[in-house]
């Protein structure tokens, strides 16, 4: 087992945890509804598709730490989880400039006008209800996995690695989850993006 590197202080770490998450959450849902209109000079859909190949290595690297773990390489494990939560925050600042500049895509809105005919939603078929169900669990794990990432890092942080090891049977498989259905999200909308 690895040593604590911090020192414990439950009261604290709720408070900055829960802080930030709540600020986090409070600027997506914010950032959410406004688009700047201003020309980057590049597909402003970029920042969507950083964001697919950011969950996609976050995905992997989820993968590689649970077989580290698993394998008793805790220091692989660590560097690899830390690793995991600095791209999720790269993914963070990505998330909220693609929304920032592009706006929302609806899916199946082929002439990009913002509204679905009927012609549209025939044109893109099943597949919505296969999107609006990925997405409709998606949004809600995303909205609430940084609290359990945060905490789970924080009890291996500070060396109570029981602790951690419960915490993370739960936040693990979430995080793998919005990571692996943020990829297929974007795979599915991005055909409609402009």
């Amino acid at each position: 087992m690895l040593e604590a590197v911090w020192k414990k202080n439950d009261k604290k770490a709720r408070i900055i945890i829960f802080s930030f998450s709540i600020v986090v959450f409070a600027a997506i849902m914010l950032l959410s509804r406004v688009k700047w209109n201003v020309n980057l000079g590049f597909d402003v859909h970029l920042f969507a598709k950083a964001n697919a190949i950011i969950n996609s290595c976050v995905a992997i690297l989820l993968l590689i730490a649970l077989i580290a773990v698993k394998s008793k390489n805790y220091i692989l494990h660590r560097n690899l989880m830390m690793s995991a939560m600095i791209l999720s925050v790269l993914f963070l600042v990505s998330y909220i400039c693609h929304h920032l500049f592009a706006g929302e895509t609806r899916f199946g809105d082929l002439n990009h006008d913002g509204i679905l005919t009927a012609d549209e939603k025939a044109s893109a078929g099943s597949a919505r209800y296969i999107y609006y169900s990925l997405l409709g669990t998606h949004i809600p794990l995303a909205g609430i996995i940084l609290p359990f990432i945060l905490f789970t890092a924080y009890r291996s942080l500070i060396g109570e690695f029981q602790k951690h090891k419960k915490l993370a049977r739960i936040t693990w498989p979430i995080w793998f989850y919005v990571a692996v259905s943020g990829v297929i999200v974007y795979w599915m909308i991005s055909p409609y993006y402009y």
